[in-house]
């Protein structure tokens, strides 16, 4: 049975139209028609809210309560997604921090059988470590680091259903390794990293696509050695993560970033700890306890510890504190990821044909219902 979404202002293409429904089918956008030709059938009122194509988040640790290193399992994914789908989130990777090769086969298998059993929104992994530097580490467990090699390359290609985001540093990862694992169909991205240019250039030449949360956890750029975010800022092809909580990059800094070059190739992530969607915002990271200080998850020596961000509240803080379009935000909160991610023909804008996952926003830019494969429920964001 079709539906129809009339009433509000719809995001086509990079315009934010009030003269057009949207017509679902099923778990598809059947069609995108002037509102006065809109067809007869079952009709959903959007009172004038603005609906955006759902958000895609690459980058979710946790949710809800849980982390997904200590809940690598259908249930825990479950309650991961409910919690992001609150904020208009409507696909994601469930991402797992640097961890022992058991417990990331064990996340592996668990997201096949989420996918197999439909949970919504989970469009595969994101496997952040244990390929990183040691001096860029961050809150990840010196313990679990180590270099990438056979055993490694066989594990992080076995994935059956979905997408494979790996995060590597190119100095636990061969040029060769990278190679490897982009030829397979994995997506690579250089993050915890302390290399200099020229390794992170051969990196990116090798196949890897993206930067891991751009100027985070990373070499920066100077004067006489660019690092790894002169080599992201100056390749156009590269895909750069950005956490936009006022609290990771100063927003200046993000500022210059997005004035380097096009937008087409930024993309929004939250870095998401269990804390979001929670009104309890301590938890447990490898023993230690993480707490959320002004919006900050911080281990008690004051290292951050991803993020308390939602993606509806990241496109409004590109909006409110970077200065961007709201259709410039929702670009990099869905259609960017989708691209990044090689999901540009199923999902990511509004239109016909793709896949019927949809967000409403009130004034505020908070939401107000999320539609996901065309199913409906309330937003609390």
């Amino acid at each position: 049975m079709r539906t129809v979404l009339i009433n509000g202002r719809v995001l086509t293409g990079d315009l934010l139209r009030e003269d057009v429904a949207v017509v679902l089918d099923g778990d598809r956008i059947a069609d995108v028609v002037a509102a006065a030709a809109a067809p007869d059938g079952p009709r959903v009122d959007l009172d004038g809210g603005t609906l955006l194509p759902g958000f895609i988040d690459t980058q979710v640790n946790g949710g809800g309560g849980v982390l997904f290193n200590d809940e690598p399992t259908v249930e825990g994914i479950g309650a991961i997604a409910a919690a992001h789908r609150r904020f208009g989130t409507t696909g994601f990777l469930p991402t797992l921090i640097s961890d022992d090769l058991d417990v990331i086969d064990r996340a592996m298998r668990a997201v096949e059988a989420a996918m197999e059993q439909g949970v919504p929104g989970v469009l595969g992994i994101h496997i952040e470590g244990p390929y990183l530097s040691a001096r860029r580490r961050g809150i990840h467990s010196l313990d679990h680091l180590r270099d990438l090699d056979e055993e490694g390359l066989a594990l992080l290609t076995s994935l059956n259903k979905g997408r494979t985001l790996v995060t590597v540093a190119p100095e636990a990862a061969t040029p060769a390794m990278i190679g490897r694992l982009a030829a397979a169909g994995v997506v690579v991205a250089i993050g915890h990293t302390n290399a200099g240019y020229d390794e992170a250039r051969r990196a990116l030449d090798a196949g890897a696509s993206g930067v891991t949360h751009l100027f985070n956890a990373m070499s920066q750029l100077g004067n006489r050695e660019p690092g790894v975010v002169g080599a992201a800022l100056d390749d156009p092809n590269c895909w750069c993560g950005l956490i936009v909580d006022g609290r990771h990059v100063h927003d200046a800094t993000l500022k210059i970033a997005l004035r380097a070059r096009p937008l087409d190739r930024f993309m929004l992530v939250t870095d998401a700890m269990p804390s979001v969607g929670m009104t309890d915002k301590v938890f447990l990271l490898n023993g230690r306890r993480i707490t959320v200080q002004d919006g900050v998850c911080m281990d008690a020596h004051g290292t951050l510890a991803g993020a308390d961000l939602d993606m509806a509240s990241a496109v409004r803080n590109a909006v409110d504190r970077l200065g961007l379009t709201l259709p410039q935000a929702a670009f990099m909160a869905s259609a960017a990821p989708a691209a990044f991610m090689g999901l540009s023909d199923q999902r990511g804008r509004i239109e016909a044909g793709l896949m019927a996952d949809l967000v409403l926003l009130d004034d505020g830019g908070r939401p107000v219902r999320t539609w996901i494969r065309g199913h409906a429920e309330n937003g609390r964001g």
